[in-house]
């Protein structure tokens, strides 16, 4: 078994739509970014990525390829967990955080976490995804932006 950590922040912006959990979050700004901006997959795509050494997402799908403006983060999920199939790995579970002051993002958590699930190949009960505010401190408190933290577990198929 492996462990991985992912972290993704990026910052709110006005005329982007937010997508978290591939969730479109009704809210006045979204996250700027070269593909859909989604924190909390590309923390969980690096989380996965790094308990396989596999390196990161910025270097596996660069913001420098015009082939990845705009992309669903969902889709590129599915390659990370691609990847990790052929190298004889499966998603055991992950455990993430979104960090973000405004919205509140109750309403939406269980849609992440069956969005994430499905694309991981893995039941729902193996993934949680958790909402929290930073009290209004640093850049995720004071609405600049969005982060996230995932933490996943990977089991060797092999």
């Amino acid at each position: 078994m492996r462990i991985g950590h992912g972290y993704d922040v990026h910052r709110l912006v006005e005329g982007r739509r937010l997508i978290l959990g591939g969730v479109e979050v009704p809210f006045d700004k979204g996250l700027l970014g070269h593909s859909d901006a989604d924190v909390l997959t590309h923390a969980v795509m690096d989380a996965l990525l790094g308990a396989c050494a596999l390196g990161d997402i910025g270097h596996l799908f660069p913001d420098s390829d015009p082939a990845y403006a705009g992309a669903d983060s969902l889709r590129l999920l599915d390659e990370v967990v691609s990847r990790l199939r052929q190298r004889g790995y499966r998603v055991g579970n992950v455990d993430a955080t979104v960090l973000a002051q405004a919205p509140k993002l109750a309403p939406y958590l269980e849609q992440m976490r069956r969005n994430l699930a499905w694309r991981l190949q893995v039941p729902m009960d193996a993934v949680s995804v958790k909402a929290t505010t930073e009290e209004g401190l640093g850049f995720t408190g004071t609405g600049d932006g969005i982060a996230a933290h995932a933490v996943c577990l990977v089991k060797n198929l092999l």
